[in-house]
Parts: C-alpha cells; structure tokens; sequence
C-alpha cells in the first residue's frame, strides 16, 4: 500500500466479501485485522480478493511464523527501496550536470538527458507507473497515479520538445526540456518513501523489543532429575524449568525451589528487581539476576503474559481513532479531487496565461499533481498511535484499543476498587476468635469453602488453616459476588464472607465490640458459620500500597475526583479512606453499587475510569467509560477492562492519562501540519500567487515538500514523549 487511500481501498474489499463481519486496515504497520466466519471463507480466499483489487495480502501457513514472513518481506522491500533511490540519485546527479551547467549548450546534450531519464522512470519509477496501472484498470487513483501522472507529463512533454522543436519554436515558444525534473521528482519521492519506511519501523520498535524478549530455548528438568535443553514450543504445563543467573525465563510458572531475584521492568515498568523464592511467579521474558531456580510451568508459549500482552499491543495498534474515520473519508476522495484541481489549473492557464501558456499549463499540472499527496494524511493517526501504545507497553500499561486511549484525556472521576488496588491485595490473618470449640472438620469446611474462592482474602485465611484435606461427602460451592462463599454439606448452608451474609445471625456485645475495634484499626473482618450462627471470626490485614496516597494527591491535584468502592464495613473502609486520602468512599457495596454508583456520576456528566480487579467489579468496569483493571488481577477483569496496569500500581493511572493526553496531542499537530500543507501547497502549485508576484513553484521543490511532509508526520510521532514516571512527579 503506497498511501491512505489504499488502505482505504483494500478495507471496502475486504468488508465487501461473503463471511467478513469486520476489516480494519492500518497504512502505517501495513497489516489488516479481519473477523470472519471461516465456514463462509477463509484466509486464501480473502488474498485473492486482495490480490484483484491490486495489492498483496501475506498469508502464513500453519506451521509458518507469520510475522517473520512479513519482516523478512519488508527488509527485502527495504533493500529494493533503498537500491532503486541510490540509483535514481546518481542518474538524476547525472541529468543535474547537464541540464545546469554549461554542457547544456551541447546539442546532444539533450538525448543524453532523455537517456538518463528514461532509466530513472523505467528501472527506478517502475513501481510507480505498474501500480497506478493496476489502479486504473479498477478505476481508483492513488499516490502512485499522481506521481506516474506527473513524471510521465514532464517526461513525455520533454521527449516531444527534443524531437519535435519546431512544433514550439514555430509558434514563437521557448518550451525547454524538463528531463531533470521527471528524473529529480522521482529520486526525491523514493528518498521520501525511504526515509518513511525506516522511521515506520522505528514506530513500531517497542513491539519488536517485546517479541525479542521471548527466549527460544529452555533447560526442563526430567522426572529422573537429567536437565535436557529444548524448543519452548515443546513445553508443556507442569514441566518444571531451571533458570541460571542471567537467563531470560521461557515461560510463566511457579517456583518450586531456590531463590534468585527478577527484573520484570520489561513486564510491569518497574526498575527495581523482585525477590522470588517458592511459591511466587514468574513470567516469561523476565531476566533472572542473580541465583538460580526452578519453576512449574503454569502457562506455555503462546499463552504467557508475555505473549498475551505482545498479541494486545500488536491488536490495540491496528485499531483506528474516531477522527481517522473522517480522514479515511477525506483521503479516500483526495486523489481524484487533486486531479481534478490539476487539470483544472491547467487549463486556467491554457486561457489566461498569455503567451506562455502551454508550459505554464505543464508546470502547474505537474507541481499540483507533485505537491499534493495525501501520505501524509494517512500516517498522521496511525504512526502515533503505534508509538503512543508501544511507550505504553514499556511502561506497563497495556491499551486495548484506541477509544479507551481517547476516552482517558477526559476522565475527570476514578471509581477505585479497595483490595487489590487501593492496598496491595497480599492479606494477611493477624487474629482469629472462635466462637464454637474448633474441630478438624469446622477447619476442613472452611478450607474447602475459601479454596474454591480466589479472592485475596480466602487465600489469606486458607494460609492459617492448620487443616487441608478432600472435600466433604456432597459438597457444593456457590460464590457470591461481594459478599462471600457458600456451601452446602447435606442439609446445612456454611457461608463464609461479610456481615452482609450473616444479617439474621446474632452476636455477642463481646464480639461485635471485637469486630469493631478490628475494623477501626483498618482491618477486614471474616466470618465463618451458619444463616443462624456465627462460628469464628478472623481478622485480616491488607497494607495500603507503597505509592497509593501519593498517586491520588496526584489524581485528585489534577482535578479528578476519586471516589473508593469496596464492599468491606464502613469502618474498615473509612479507615483505608483516611490512610490513602481519599475523601469519598461507599461500604459493604455489592456488585450492583458498583455499577449504580458509575451510572449516578455519568449521569452527572462526569466521564468516569473504574479500577478493579475482581470478579465483583467487572459490571462497574463494562459500564465505566474507561474501564482500568490491575493486572495482576482476575481473568474477567482483565478481559472485561479497556486498560491493564500489569504491575498493579496506581501511578501509572496517572501515566495512563499522560499517555493519552500526548498520544491525542500528537495525532492532533500530525494531522494539523498535513491539512495545512496541503491547503497552502495546492494553491501554490497551481500558480495562485504568479499575477500578483509573478511566482511559480517549481515542481523539484514541490516533489521535495512532499516527500519531507510524510517524513515529518512520522518524525513528530516519533518525538512522543513517553518517559517512565518518576516518582514525586506532578503529570499535569
């Protein structure tokens, strides 16, 4: 695709083919997303229609990388571009020397200029003349059909004044020759094209770096205890890996033995290595400093968090801005209005222009044909969103598509979840108070009970439990959204949870007094028992996070309201209100006060963020405008939120939001400097200012504005600032 309108183009084709539900296609990382139903068509047939329409869809076979086909394609694009430029500089040297020095007083001068340019268009221009060809004949125009346009005009109007001078000279016209300028034109838009294509693969760095993170070897561990070194396409779950100091880690697993410490800044955005020993994960692409230890596969190749966020960049950089649909619209009218406005132009000319007219006509024709290319349009959204979201990613901050990037410069209220994102989601039993003498059987119920639950707190209180074993005889477990767990042993319902599920149980002064003072001292409180009974209480400390206090002064200093929801006791959640500095909060909230609450501020006309990372809070978060979920929290939540903070801390809220305001501001000064170029460039070349200055633009300066005006879209993305966050630092 040589610029917006193709993209453009091969979009429709693809929409328009029997199965497809959905086709985006991105000029700037040259790739399409397509849903379709493969019962329908599939992968070939959609080339083929690719293929008709006059481009070329790379199709991988199944046990083909596909990503390395397209990079190896486009180095070897790269090398040809790069070929045909040196190339065309040195002939169009060559016509330069001639035409401009005095050689050109030569008579033969000017075959040799037409041998020169006629190599420039045929060996080095080629590509432009096959593909507006291949346009034509399905009655588009492209960038191509300008560029073959223009060059073939001053070619041909060049080769009829050397052979035929007296046609002008009869007429009392000095035409001239303009080989150079055919030849120069196109040197100067392949050295356009050249310098295009290598800041376009600079854009997308950040998602090479992610995919080079990947190991392609792992050392597993046999049951006989020999170490054997394999593909990590052949490891499986539950193989146990052993890393050395300094090795990358090949997958996601749990450590089984020894203890080493990780640096995960190419994962979460953090500097500062984390201490593992067994028992904690450890994710691929990670790099293992010190010791040396083995782990437990949890999840091989294709699915680590890794992979998983490499496929979410890659996905989320394809997606389009709700402004470029406008600019596809413009882009894909573009062309055949700049023809239009060429021909029109020339023929002002050829009636006003006095005794000059043909080759003022020519030279208008050619510079607006020259100077109008709509690359620069099409790059201006892409290119920084490209960048914007691979900053992002090196940041920690993973943006599902480009309305959520959008969305966020705007939020101006931030529902928070409590545990998990507020504290650290690591609880910890600090007391416990049994009603009821303690049995093994009361212990193993509990145990059965919170281990079916993953929340922070039931795996706390399955960490004291003295007692682990097999469920009970009929056994049945109900989770229940923000309050707790059920189950039912025979005739009798346990419920493990919240005073939200023990309304009708009654307790002691002594023990609501208990509950009381654990709460003021910011605890969560568990109760364990019957519909009728209270059997135990226990007492769990979750720390706030280490940043959380000053990542929303930061919030709130900009403005943004921050409201906290968990479904803990007013007591307990006022005093992790208090300790965070949070002004507002709502307690023992249930999914559906979650959402309540984000509908109540968006009727308000806030734009609201919801941050969770529970089951509990996925309701809030596909209700909530932009929608931020803890990495490190539940699959639902992940999956149901617009944005994921794999580290799970609350500054890069606030660097998400930084994210977006530079990502919009530059995808706003790229498509400012293509409309504005082109609004004075036009005029220009079609001579606007030659009656009252008696200035002509000349098409080698127009070939040469329009080959920069691409290179300096993608160079001002490239300029994104997207420096990690420091701490103490006021983002806006």
């Amino acid at each position: 695709m040589s610029c917006a309108g193709c993209a453009s183009h091969v979009q429709k084709v693809l929409q328009k083919q029997p199965g497809v539900i959905s086709a985006s296609v991105n000029f700037a990382t040259q790739t399409a997303s397509i849903e379709y139903d493969k019962a329908l068509t599939g992968a070939m047939e959609l080339r083929k229609a690719v293929r008709e329409a006059g481009y070329d869809l790379v199709v991988a076979p199944e046990n083909e990388d596909g990503d390395k086909l397209l990079e190896q394609g486009e180095k070897q694009r790269y090398r040809r571009l790069k070929i045909q430029t040196v190339t065309a500089l040195i002939l169009s040297a060559g016509l330069i020397v001639l035409s401009m020095t005095p050689l050109a007083n030569f008579s033969w001068t000017g075959y040799a200029e037409g041998i020169l340019a006629t190599l420039v268009l045929s060996v080095c221009g080629r590509s432009f003349f096959i593909d507006a060809y291949r346009q034509a004949r399905h009655r588009r125009m492209n960038m191509n059909t300008l560029v073959s346009l223009s060059t073939a005009t001053a070619y041909a109007f060049s080769l009829f004044g050397l052979l035929y001078p007296q046609f002008w000279t009869g007429r009392g016209i000095h035409a001239g020759l303009y080989f150079e300028t055919a030849g120069v034109l196109i040197a100067f838009i392949l050295i356009g094209k050249l310098l295009e294509e290598k800041a376009k693969r600079k854009t997308s760095d950040s998602i090479k770096k992610l995919a080079g993170l990947q190991s392609k070897t792992a050392t597993v561990v046999r049951p006989d205890g020999s170490a054997a070194e394999i593909d990590i396409r052949d490891i499986g779950v539950h193989d146990i890996v052993w890393v050395k100091a300094g090795e990358k880690i090949p997958v996601d697993g749990v450590v089984t033995g020894g203890y080493s410490f990780v640096d995960e800044s190419m994962i979460t955005g953090e500097p500062v290595p984390v201490e593992k020993n067994a028992g904690q994960r450890v994710f691929a692409g990670t790099v293992n400093q010190h010791g040396s230890f083995k782990f437990r596969v949890t999840k091989p190749g294709n699915e680590t968090l890794l992979a998983q966020i490499i496929r979410l960049v890659s996905e989320a950089q394809g997606t389009k801005a709700p402004v470029q649909k406008t600019v596809d619209k413009i882009t894909g009218i573009f062309v055949p209005a700049v023809a239009a406005i060429a021909a029109l132009s020339a023929l002002l000319w050829m009636l006003f222009g006095g005794a000059g007219a043909p080759v003022h006509a020519f030279l208008a024709f050619v510079t607006v044909l020259i100077i109008a290319c709509p690359c620069a349009l099409g790059l201006a959204t892409p290119t920084a969103i490209v960048v914007g979201m691979g900053k992002g990613a090196g940041q920690g901050i993973l943006i599902k598509d480009m309305d959520s990037l959008e969305t966020l410069r705007k939020v101006d209220t931030v529902v928070m979840d409590k545990t998990g994102t507020v504290t650290q989601g690591i609880p910890e039993v600090t007391d416990m108070k049994w009603l009821v003498p303690e049995t093994e059987e009361f212990y193993r119920i509990l145990y059965c009970m919170e281990k079916s639950s993953g929340h922070p707190l039931a795996k706390a209180i399955t960490g004291v439990i003295p007692y682990a074993a097999n469920s009970p005889d009929s056994f049945a477990v109900e989770i229940l959204p923000g309050k707790g767990v059920k189950a039912t042993i025979g005739d009798t319902d346990f419920y493990a949870g919240n005073t939200l599920l023990f309304t009708a149980a009654g307790n002691s002064d002594e023990v609501r007094e208990w509950i009381t003072a654990k709460e003021e001292e910011s605890h969560t409180v568990v109760l364990f028992g019957t519909e009728t009974q209270i059997m135990a209480v226990f007492a769990v400390s979750d720390e706030i996070k280490p940043f959380a206090r000053q990542s929303i002064k930061q919030l709130q200093a900009s403005g943004i309201e921050i409201v906290m929801a968990t479904g803990d006791s007013e007591t307990a959640a006022r005093a992790v209100a208090r300790r965070a500095g949070i002004k507002e909060f709502i307690a023992q909230a249930l999914p559906e006060d979650k959402l309540r609450l984000v509908k109540t501020k968006q009727q308000e006309g806030k734009t609201v963020a919801m941050v969770g990372d529970g089951i509990n809070d996925s309701a809030a978060l596909a209700q909530a405008d932009v929608s931020i979920a803890m990495g490190k929290g539940s699959d639902i939540a992940v999956a149901t939120a617009g944005v994921t903070i794999v580290s799970g801390d609350l500054r890069k809220i606030a660097a998400a939001i930084r994210l977006s305001r530079n990502t919009v501001a530059t995808i706003r000064q790229n498509l400012f400097w293509a409309f504005i170029y082109n609004l004075i460039g036009i005029p220009l070349a079609a001579g606007a200012l030659y009656p009252f200055t008696g200035f002509l633009l000349n098409p080698m300066i127009a070939g040469a504005a329009m080959a920069l005006s691409s290179v300096s879209v993608v160079l001002n993305s490239l300029r994104f600032n997207g420096s990690p966050l420091k701490a103490g630092t006021n983002l806006f």
